[in-house]
């Protein structure tokens, strides 16, 4: 039986205000980053879910909070859903990258996959296990709407991966998760493809 999953990405952190790379730093929200998180949970009031799922990160924890609140869940934590390791980029913006190192950056814009950052981590390995925790996610509840907090970097990798387009379009095709916007998706957990029903939807 297929799942619903409500992709959303945590809210604003002080990094990515700066558009900073954020992955396995665990940077706190910003004042606007929790009022996301608050507008999240009222949305989740009128919309109620199941169960909600987070990443093992703070800011995704934090981001649910309001939601498991407003409905009287507890979240669960998975830790395949943590964001990309970004390696040499971690803390950087990508103007600094490609200021330290054109070629690199030129590459990276041309296939994020095949040119990962330096030293970060493989952006297929990052689709599967994202995508396979979804599928475990989907499995655990069947018939079931579910929130899902996570990143970024993440969600378009796992997006792609599950709806059978080329990681290497993955910037191209989800050039922006907003944050605490939501996406929906449907999921069966034997089922090779999933299902965009909707995409950055704002609390």
């Amino acid at each position: 039986m297929t799942a619903t999953l409500l992709l959303a990405r945590h809210g604003q952190t002080v990094w990515h205000e700066e558009n900073r790379y954020a992955g396995v730093s665990d940077i706190a929200l910003t004042h606007e980053g929790r009022r996301q998180a608050e507008a999240l949970g009222s949305w989740a009031k009128v919309h109620p879910v199941d169960a909600v799922w987070t990443s093992t990160v703070s800011r995704a924890i934090e981001t649910a909070e309001p939601a498991c609140r407003a409905l009287g869940l507890v979240p669960r934590t998975e830790h395949a859903l943590r964001e990309c390791d970004f390696g040499a980029v971690e803390g950087r913006t990508l103007a600094e990258f490609a200021a330290a190192d054109p070629a690199g950056a030129d590459a990276f814009r041309a296939d994020p996959v095949a040119h990962p950052f330096p030293d970060a981590e493989d952006p297929r390995a990052v689709a599967v296990r994202g995508s396979e925790a979804l599928r475990r996610i989907a499995g655990a509840h069947e018939g079931e709407r579910v929130l899902v907090v996570a990143h970024n970097t993440l969600l378009r990798l796992v997006l792609c991966e599950l709806l059978g387009i080329p990681l290497a379009d993955y910037r191209r095709v989800f050039p922006h998760l907003r944050n605490a916007a939501i996406s929906e998706l449907r999921l069966a957990p034997d089922a090779e493809r999933a299902a965009l029903i909707s995409l950055n939807l704002p609390c």
